[in-house]
């Protein structure tokens, strides 16, 4: 008599999830948009995915793409999926973030835009230091013309996936009377002579090489059985194009964001990109995140009431089992100091009932707005923290250590050269600078040296 078989045991990784959550790690083929409100567990059903493909053998890890905007978010993501599934996610090179991805392709495929495949990324500083020499050769003033101006149109074309031929009269007025697209070009060229390219690039280029040469978007689009995307609310129209292209042949993707989140149009995010997910994947299945881990009903209930009122959404509601919780205060202050004064006192009086001062926190859109604070507490002795600052990579010593690697590796990177040919102090004035860079840059118009006489010339 054969015996029932035993049902196989569920995998540690859905034993935490709710059922919606499950919902989205189980949906495994075709295209799935996950609606995740804030708190609502996205990043342990993303990674319970990742696992779940891995673990189920539908792809093997080198066979997954999947793609978030920070750094930090995509080391969490792998730290995760690393204890879910062991060893295994050292065997995934395509978990990252946009840039960091679309570089690892483009160095494979450099030469089909132009470039080597050791070229250099190039940081704000080094962009606007090359802008300002384009600037001041097109006889322009960059008082009124500023490099930092035209750096942002840069980017904002590079974001929408335009090339310099791509960019129209009218886009091409916000800059110099019609010529922000001619520099733009210029810019490009000058990139290519480098042997380097920006972050925006990072993304055009490898989208410019899936458009133009279909063999190189096959090969991809095999490679990739299954696409995860984290915030999509926050993918620029570069990203959004990149995205579909690769998606396309078997529509394995799924996406994770939130349109009740989307704050980043300053920056080239277009929310429309996940409003009309349904478009371009149809039959898309559709799953909601509600149930909130993070807040307390108060504040669920206030930011319900505010985002209620946005026309262009998809809709869900948030809701949380926590009880209890204090209500919403909103303080409205005519200006920085006054904010800073009372915020100082409420800080006191919290520690005068007993509290700590490290259970506060302040939280600003901007590093600028720590300045006011900084002064009151300073004045009040109250002691505090800033939390973050300049990043590792822009700080000065860290620009110039990289700078002199920089050269070792392209004896033809001028900006480079141009950052440590007087640091450290060498005794070199602004001419002596001005003269060594002009001799290494490549002009017609240099002075040849002639060539030495014959041993076998008679006098």
């Amino acid at each position: 008599m054969n015996q029932p078989v035993a049902a196989a045991p569920e995998p540690p990784y859905l034993r935490a999830l709710n059922p919606p959550q499950r919902d989205a790690v189980l949906t495994t083929d075709g295209p799935v948009l996950v609606l995740a409100g804030a708190g609502t567990g996205k990043t342990a059903a993303l990674t319970a995915r990742l696992a779940h493909l891995v673990y189920t053998r539908r792809a093997w890890p080198s066979e997954l793409l999947a793609v978030t905007f920070t750094n930090k978010a995509a080391r969490e993501m792998k730290e995760r999926v690393g204890r879910l599934v062991g060893e295994q996610v050292e065997g995934m090179p395509w978990l990252g973030t946009f840039h960091s991805v679309a570089a690892r392709m483009l160095r494979r495929h450099a030469e089909l835009v132009g470039l080597q495949s050791n070229f250099t990324i190039l940081d704000t500083d080094d962009q606007l230091r090359l802008l300002k020499q384009l600037i001041a050769a097109a006889d322009l003033d960059e008082k009124r013309w500023p490099a930092r101006l035209l750096a942002g149109l840069i980017d904002r074309w590079k974001n929408r996936g335009w090339t310099p031929s791509q960019v129209d009269a009218g886009e091409s007025e916000g800059y110099a009377a019609g010529r922000g697209a001619e520099l733009y070009a210029r810019y490009q060229e000058r990139l290519k002579a480098l042997n380097a390219c920006d972050f925006g690039d990072l993304l055009l280029h490898m989208l410019v090489i899936l458009q133009t040469h279909r063999d190189v978007l096959e090969h991809y689009q095999q490679r990739f059985k299954y696409i995860l995307v984290d915030e999509y609310q926050d993918t620029n129209q570069s990203q959004y194009l990149w995205l579909r292209l690769l998606a396309q042949e078997r529509k394995n993707i799924c996406c994770v964001g939130d349109d009740d989140q989307s704050i980043y149009s300053w920056r080239g995010a277009e929310v429309a990109n996940i409003l009309r997910f349904e478009k371009d994947f149809p039959g898309a299945k559709i799953v909601r995140l509600e149930q909130n881990y993070r807040s307390t009903p108060e504040i669920l209930a206030a930011a319900s009431g505010l985002i209620a009122h946005n026309g262009g959404r998809l809709g869900k509601t948030l809701w949380t089992d926590h009880q209890g919780g204090e209500k919403v205060r909103v303080v409205g202050v005519w200006d920085g100091p006054e904010e800073a004064r009372r915020i100082g006192e409420e800080i006191e009086a919290h520690q005068h009932r007993g509290g700590r001062a490290d259970d506060c926190a302040i939280l600003v859109r901007a590093q600028f707005q720590t300045r006011e604070f900084e002064d009151r507490f300073i004045a009040i002795g109250l002691p505090y923290r800033i939390v973050g600052g300049f990043r590792f990579y822009e700080r000065a010593e860290i620009r110039d250590a990289l700078a002199y690697l920089r050269i070792i590796a392209q004896p033809a990177d001028d900006l480079a050269f141009e950052r440590i040919v007087n640091t450290p102090k060498r005794g070199l004035g602004d001419k002596a600078v001005a003269r060594s860079t002009a001799w290494r840059a490549p002009r017609t118009s240099r002075c040849s040296v002639p060539p030495p006489r014959s041993s076998t010339a008679t006098s």
